[in-house]
């Protein structure tokens, strides 16, 4: 079962963070009321992820984040962004975290963020020797509107750009979080037009809906892989309109964090090149391989 450590000194926030992870029956909480105690927690209890505040007395968000990945490096950090954070958690992003929650919005976000990179972290690895001979690999998926075979798509490409070392560490999850949103937004904000609702949670009976009825059901998701050794390029495109893609926020941009669109703020984040055709359905992402 894993661990998760949420941070934050105020004991309100915690525990309330903590009982919305603790209604997964296959999630372990512990709890640190600042910095100093996480890192303390970290070297004894090992956990799998942290969760933290970043606006704390003894050691800030950004400082234990940059503690993490210098004696920590194989464990993510999601963020919980306050109104007024917005600075901190832009370069948090930058340095290392592998996403955040807004606190307006930990009800609807926080679990499904947490389980699914508990997934990207501990996907499976029978294949790495394999892989890690391969020199260039290439995929073609066509993909209908399941959200079932997002997962283990990314937890596919997540594995061949790790073995192949285009990314390591945390690095590895920060790809896969970003690969599931780009998916997830071909599939549901681009073939199937669900808008996203003032909470982040969908309009199930619209989505219901499109999944049976034309042209919204026969729309599928082309995604194309390339890795190499040196570059790691996807490229997903789905079959909507589109959108405007003046809209897209700016990676390292505090603003972004405030205006929506999360998982275009965490693709111009961790990805080294984020790019969009003119129409807006195609994204290309490439990830170049980190100097050692």
């Amino acid at each position: 079962m894993p661990t998760v450590l949420v941070v934050d000194d105020t004991a309100v926030d915690r525990k309330l963070a903590g009982r919305l992870l603790e209604k997964s029956p296959n999630i372990r909480v512990i709890y640190a009321e600042g910095g100093k105690q996480a890192l303390e927690f970290l070297a004894t209890e090992a956990p799998d992820l942290v969760v933290t505040d970043l606006q704390m007395p003894d050691m800030d968000g950004l400082q234990l984040l940059t503690a993490i990945e210098e004696s920590f490096s194989e464990v993510p950090v999601v963020l919980m962004t306050a109104h007024g954070s917005e600075d901190i958690a832009s370069l948090a992003l930058e340095h290392g975290a592998a996403s955040f929650v807004p606190k307006s919005e930990l009800a609807e976000l926080l679990s499904d963020t947490v389980v699914q990179i508990l997934a990207l972290t501990h996907s499976d690895h029978q294949y790495h020797r394999l892989i890690s001979c391969s020199q260039r690999t290439e995929f073609e998926f066509e993909l209908e509107n399941d959200v079932e075979l997002i997962e283990p798509l990314v937890e596919l490409l997540q594995q061949v750009a790790a073995s192949m070392k285009v990314v390591s560490g945390t690095r590895r999850v920060r790809l896969g979080v970003a690969l599931e949103h780009a998916v997830h937004n071909a599939m549901f904000r681009g073939n199937l037009e669900i808008p996203r609702g003032t909470t982040g949670a969908p309009d199930y009976e619209l989505l219901q809906r499109r999944l049976n009825e034309r042209p919204f059901s026969d729309r599928r998701v082309t995604v194309l892989a390339k890795i190499t050794r040196e570059l790691a390029e996807f490229v997903i495109r789905d079959q909507g309109p589109g959108f405007d893609i003046t809209t897209v926020p700016q990676a390292g941009d505090p603003e972004s964090l405030t205006h929506g669109g999360r998982g275009l703020v965490l693709m111009k984040t961790f990805f080294s090149e984020v790019r969009f055709n003119a129409a807006g359905n195609e994204v290309t992402l490439l990830q170049r391989r980190a100097a050692e």
